[in-house]
């Protein structure tokens, strides 16, 4: 084993590395609004699900699933906005960082809600985004072949 080898051994042994995390492992500046409308949409759909059965047991796998759903919706609006728009974006759509915040913190709203017209805003607000993301030159810009069917 090398000098220096053994240096980072020991190193690592006083301070151990620290795990570093992305929405991916490489930077691959693949972004679209599509992924966090899915799961909105899968919010949407597991409420209107809930309402028509009585099954406790359905009900409840629908809530958790509902909140896991919500959650990575959230995951995926936070990348775009703290990953995908820049400054300059900013420019041109002056309320992008209160129509990301309102969405963020409405993927919440429908985490605590059974309300339908609580996961419609959401999408409502992701149509926005999306709106922002394609004037951006989203799909040029971080799609190799665009959108499916698009």
């Amino acid at each position: 084993m090398s000098l220096a080898a053994r240096l980072l051994t020991l190193v690592d042994r006083v301070a151990a590395p620290v795990d570093a995390y992305a929405h991916c492992d490489i930077p691959c500046g693949v972004y679209d609004p599509e992924q966090a409308r899915i799961e909105a949409e899968s919010c949407f759909k597991i409420i209107e699900k809930y309402a028509g059965n009585d099954d406790p047991l359905f009900r409840q796998r629908c809530v958790l699933v509902k909140e896991q759903r919500a959650e990575l919706a959230k995951h995926h609006i936070s990348v775009l906005w703290s990953d995908y728009f820049k400054p300059e974006h900013l420019a041109q759509f002056p309320d992008l960082h209160d129509v990301c915040w309102r969405a963020v913190k409405q993927c919440s709203a429908v985490k605590r809600s059974l309300d339908p017209g609580e996961a419609q805003t959401l999408l409502d607000l992701i149509n926005q985004i999306d709106k922002m993301w394609q004037e951006t030159g989203g799909v040029a810009t971080t799609r190799t072949n665009g959108r499916p069917g698009g």
